[in-house]
C-alpha cells in the first residue's frame, strides 16, 4: 500500500506543474528535470502515508460540522502552513446542525448473550441511556402494513427490513481493473445506456409517512442492515433526516451487521423472543451549524493570476475512520502540494489546494466554493476568477495507484494528457478514459464550465471541471474506478 500510494504523488504532482495550454495542439513540452526532482521527493521522502494516518487513526471520522472535522481541520491548516503555503484559510457555509456519537454498545441478552456489530445512524438521537427491550421483526412496505403493526410496536426494537441472501466469498472483495478493462474505459461510451429514476417522490413521501409512524407508535429503536457483509457495515444518515434544529427528531436508530441481524430475525422467525440492550449516546451542536472548506496555495511567477486547482472532499461518514473515503484523496493532494513546495519547481501559474466540506451530503462544499467564486450554474454568470481558472484535478473513489484520467467526455484535451503522462508510462499511467464518472467533486466545476462556441478552445483545452481518478476497487464505493 505505501508503494502504490507514493506512486500517485509524483504523478500528480507534475501534472500540476507542466504547462497548461492556451490553446489545444498535439504535443506538450513536458519539463524533464522538473519530473525528476518530483519523483524522487515523492518516492524517496513522501509523507502520505503518515498524513493518512492522522487524518484516520487520529482525527477520523469526519462527520461534515462534527467536532472531529473541526479539529481535523485545524491540524491540516497548520500543517499547511508549516510547509509555508501561502493564503491558508477556512470559507464557511451553512450546513446545519453538528452529530457526534460519544457511546454505542449493543448486545442481545435472551435468548443467548453475544455482543451485535452496530452504528448508529448520522442525526438520529441515542437512547438516552441503556434499554432492555423485546426485538421485533416489522417489515413495512406499503400503507395497508401501518394497520398491521399500528399498538403493537411500544418500546421495542423493530427489524425494519427482510433477510437478504449473505453468500460466501470464494474471490477476493477487491478488484483492480485489468488491461482489457483499462482498454475499454479508453472506448467511446454506449450512449444509450441509462436507468430511470423510478417514482423517486412517491417513494420520498411514503419513507416520511412510515419514520412519523414508528416515532407515533412509541419504538425504542429502529435496526436496519446495509448492502456490505463480512465485517463491512455501510452507514449512512436515515432518509428524509433534517439537520434543522426546528425540525422533529426521527426515532433513534441502528445499523446492524447483517450477520447479526440475520441471527435476531431467523431467531423472531422460530416464534423464539429475542431481547436486546442498547445504549446509544449521540450528542447534537447547534451553536456553529457552519461548515467549512480549507484553501491554500503556491503562488505562481509569470502568470500568478491563473490558477490551476487540485480538491478532494475532507468529510467522510461517522462510522469508520474515512481512510478511502476520502482521507486518501485528501493525504494524495495534501502531499502533492508538500513536493511542489518542497522541490521548489517553478510554477508560472498558481496551484491552490480545496478541500472540500459536506461532499457526502451532496458535494455541498464545492458547489458553495464554485458559486462563490467561479459562476452560479443556476444563472451562469461569471465572476472573474472564472476566467482565469486553467483546470481542477479531484482525488476521490478510493485508494492505490492513479493508472490514467477519465476526461469526462472531453476528448479535445486528450493529446495534452498524452504528453503529461508519457514519463510515468512505465509506472503504469497510460489510460485515458473519455467517459464520464460522477458522484464527487469534480461535478462542481464542471457545472459552471463554459458552453458556448467561442469560449470552448480556451476552457475544454485547461481541462475545466476535469477530474484525475485513482483506478483500483474500494469498499468505500461501488464505482471501480
Amino acid at each position: 500500500m505505501l508503494n502504490r500510494r507514493a506512486f500517485a504523488l509524483p504523478i500528480l504532482a507534475a501534472a500540476l506543474a507542466a504547462p497548461v495550454a492556451a490553446q489545444l495542439a498535439s504535443t506538450e513540452r513536458v519539463d524533464l528535470d522538473a519530473i525528476y526532482r518530483i519523483k524522487e521527493e515523492g518516492l524517496q521522502r513522501s509523507k502520505v502515508m503518515e498524513l493518512e494516518s492522522y487524518l484516520t487513526d487520529v482525527y477520523g471520522p469526519r462527520l461534515a460540522n462534527s467536532p472531529e472535522i473541526k479539529e481535523a481541520g485545524d491540524w491540516a491548516q497548520k500543517t499547511l502552513r508549516d510547509w509555508g503555503l501561502a493564503n491558508v484559510h477556512e470559507e464557511t457555509w451553512h450546513f446545519g446542525r453538528g452529530w457526534h456519537n460519544a457511546r454505542m454498545v449493543a448486545l442481545a441478552v435472551a435468548p443467548r448473550a453475544y455482543p451485535l456489530i452496530a452504528y448508529p445512524k448520522p442525526w438520529t438521537p441515542g437512547t438516552n441511556g441503556p434499554v432492555t427491550a423485546e426485538a421485533v421483526l416489522a417489515v413495512i412496505s406499503t400503507e395497508k402494513d401501518f394497520d398491521t403493526w399500528r399498538g403493537k410496536l411500544k418500546g421495542k426494537f423493530v427489524l425494519t427490513m427482510p433477510l437478504r441472501d449473505v453468500p460466501a466469498h470464494f474471490e477476493a472483495p477487491g478488484h483492480r481493473y485489468t488491461d482489457a478493462e483499462l482498454a475499454d474505459l479508453a472506448k467511446q461510451p454506449d450512449a444509450a445506456r441509462g436507468r430511470g429514476r423510478g417514482n423517486f417522490q412517491a417513494q420520498q413521501e411514503f419513507n416520511r409517512k412510515r419514520a412519523q409512524f414508528f416515532k407515533d407508535e412509541g419504538v425504542a429503536a429502529l435496526l436496519d442492515y446495509s448492502r456490505g457483509d463480512g465485517g463491512t457495515v455501510f452507514v449512512q444518515a436515515p432518509q428524509g433526516v433534517s439537520r434543522d434544529p426546528k425540525d422533529p427528531l426521527q426515532p433513534a436508530q441502528v445499523t446492524l451487521a447483517v450477520e447479526h441481524y440475520g441471527r435476531i430475525a431467523r431467531t423472531l422467525e422460530k416464534k423464539i423472543p429475542v431481547t436486546l440492550q442498547l445504549d446509544v449516546d449521540n450528542k447534537f451542536y447547534d451553536e456553529d451549524q457552519n461548515a467549512f472548506n480549507i484553501a491554500a496555495e503556491i503562488p505562481g511567477t509569470d502568470k500568478a493570476d491563473e490558477l490551476v486547482m487540485v480538491g478532494a472532499h475532507f468529510d467522510s461518514w461517522a462510522s469508520g475512520t474515512g481512510a478511502t473515503d476520502n482521507a486518501a484523496g485528501s493525504a494524495v493532494m495534501m502531499e502533492a502540494m508538500r513536493i511542489l513546495k518542497s522541490t521548489g519547481v517553478k510554477l508560472r501559474r498558481t496551484v491552490r489546494i480545496g478541500l472540500w466540506g459536506g461532499e457526502e451530503e451532496g458535494l455541498l462544499g464545492s458547489k458553495e466554493y464554485v458559486k462563490a467564486h467561479f459562476a452560479d450554474p443556476a444563472t451562469m454568470q461569471l465572476k472573474p476568477e472564472h476566467a482565469k481558472l486553467a483546470g481542477y484535478f479531484n482525488v476521490d473513489n478510493g485508494t492505490g495507484q492513479i493508472r490514467g484520467v477519465y476526461l469526462q467526455g472531453n476528448e479535445a484535451v486528450a493529446p495534452i494528457f498524452q504528453a503529461w503522462m508519457e514519463p510515468f508510462r512505465n509506472m503504469g499511467v497510460a489510460t485515458l478514459a473519455i467517459d464520464t464518472t460522477g458522484g464527487t467533486d469534480h461535478l462542481s466545476y464542471d457545472a459552471s464550465a463554459c458552453r458556448d462556441s467561442s469560449s470552448f478552445r480556451t476552457r475544454s483545452s485547461t481541462t475545466h471541471g476535469r477530474t484525475i481518478r485513482t483506478w483500483t476497487s474500494t469498499n468505500a464505493s461501488s464505482r471501480r474506478t
